[in-house]
């Protein structure tokens, strides 16, 4: 097992900053490459060594591959970035249809990061407790933009939910990998090795993530560590990680009011208990965050954060606990993988397609209450709502790309035939592809609905790389 070195990797990877309510996220570009390399050589940034308390701030920062060559990094060194970050996140067709951006979702239709949106080159995450505190590390930080050499493209701001929900209703952000050298608690299904996450360290197959080494004639100030596994080169990705951003738009009237035309009749109670019901199918989860495998009939609280438990196991294989589609058995299938669903060759298969999630909630909730009967019935307001979704892999390929492609929009995924994701598929871009359907496993006969929309939009999208602090004095140093 090998320790992590917190102090060389950024707050965000490792801590979720849950206890600072407001963040704001800067897309930046570089104007003036010398002026941005004295301003990164200023930057408090916040390390992974302490867990932020709520009167901090905290400072993390990102960069696309145009902005690393913007600041001077060799060709040769870029080269050995992962070829996903590379590229971009729009950058070939294929990655499109991986990723399900079509239609409105199509990188064309986007605010930032497409082909018709200026340039990001940096990404700069600010954290604090309140409003006013925020404002002032954004000013303190940056202040006058062009005096750093930066031009600012877009501020990007959060909200809090309440009991920690997003914009549909339901608590977020329970399943989460637990990292070997890091986390002192976590079940040994949840446990990850570090180097899935963080650069530099063993991966699930026990072996170094590739990632971008200099020469030491490239390093003459000795800023980086050694790579551990090739000590003939300084390792410039070492305590960094891949940062996946996407600004998703979430279509929260349509989503109860299509529950609203579907539920009724096919589960018990009035409308709005009927909707929950089949919502919560449609996750997997309550509204509160309980399981629905360990509490198949109705919602339980006292379980709002219970993440200790798998599928076959658990002994709902056939899904008639959990459905088979629902979000959470694709993001997160647990023991349910081929070849040997309940074996620990299973949950072995899936450590190797697991992410660590950082995101942000973004516009007014619905309701204040959130409460779907105070939705329910009602036409959409016209107010943007959604998620800035965050998250770190070490293989941008083989973790993000892989869940998104092969289990969150696949309408193939384990058995199915025409079900994507209910929750955040893309319904296909083709009639080969096309989804919408969702299906409840159930004895005797299944449930099935149809014909559903898309009810959650990308708006823009990036592929990040967070370097290590060593890194980021590093990039500062180039001449």
């Amino acid at each position: 097992m090998s320790t992590l070195q917190v102090k060389e990797i950024q707050g965000i990877v490792l801590h979720g900053y849950g206890s600072l309510n407001h963040a704001g996220f800067l897309l930046l570009q570089v104007q003036n490459a010398a002026l941005v390399k004295v301003w990164l050589g200023t930057l408090p940034l916040r390390t992974s060594e302490q867990r932020p308390e709520a009167a901090d701030l905290c400072i993390n920062i990102a960069f696309t591959a145009a902005g690393l060559k913007k600041l001077g990094l060799a060709e040769d060194q870029l080269g050995m970035f992962a070829g996903e970050f590379t590229e971009g996140m729009t950058g070939t067709e294929h990655r499109r249809r991986i990723l399900g951006d079509h239609g409105e979702s199509s990188p064309e239709q986007w605010r930032w990061g497409g082909p018709g949106n200026d340039g990001v080159d940096v990404l700069l995450l600010c954290y604090a407790g309140d409003e006013e505190a925020l404002n002032r590390v954004v000013e303190r930080t940056v202040g006058d933009y062009e005096s750093r050499g930066l031009r600012l493209i877009e501020r990007l701001g959060t909200v809090k939910l309440p009991d920690r929900k997003e914009h549909f209703g339901f608590r977020d952000g329970i399943s989460q990998p637990a990292i070997m050298g890091f986390d002192e608690e976590g079940t040994p299904g949840n446990m990850v090795a570090a180097g899935e996450f963080v650069l530099g360290y063993p991966n699930a197959y026990g072996q170094y993530t590739d990632r971008p080494l200099v020469r030491p004639e490239q390093d003459p100030l000795h800023l980086l560590p050694v790579a551990p596994e090739a000590a003939s080169h300084h390792d410039l990705g070492m305590n960094g990680s891949y940062l996946v951003f996407r600004q998703l738009s979430q279509d929260v009237h349509e989503f109860w009011n299509y529950l609203a035309q579907q539920a009724p009749g096919k589960f018990a109670g009035d409308t709005t208990q009927a909707c929950i019901a089949l919502a919560s199918k449609m996750v997997g989860r309550w509204p509160s965050g309980a399981p629905l495998v360990n509490s198949p009939q109705a919602d339980n609280p006292a379980l709002a954060d219970d993440n200790d438990f798998m599928f076959v196991r658990s002994g709902d294989a056939d899904g008639l606990k959990c459905p088979i589609g629902s979000h959470v058995r694709r993001s997160n299938p647990r023991d349910a993988l081929d070849p040997e669903p309940g074996s620990d060759r299973s949950i072995e298969v899936g450590k190797r397609h697991r992410i660590i999630r950082r995101g942000r909630a973004y516009g007014p909730p619905a309701a204040a209450s959130m409460q779907p009967g105070e939705i329910i019935g009602k036409p959409a307001d016209n107010q943007e709502r959604g998620l800035h979704f965050f998250c770190f892999n070490t293989h941008i390929g083989r973790q993000f790309e892989f869940i998104q492609y092969t289990w969150v929009n696949s309408p193939k995924f384990d058995g199915l035939y025409e079900d994507d994701d209910p929750l955040i598929g893309d319904r296909g871009a083709t009639e080969q592809t096309r989804g919408g359907v969702f299906t409840v496993q159930q004895e005797p006969v299944r449930k099935r609905v149809t014909g559903m929309p898309r009810f959650v939009t990308v708006r823009g999208g990036g592929y990040f790389f967070m370097p290590g602090i060593s890194a980021v004095r590093y990039l500062a140093s180039l001449k």
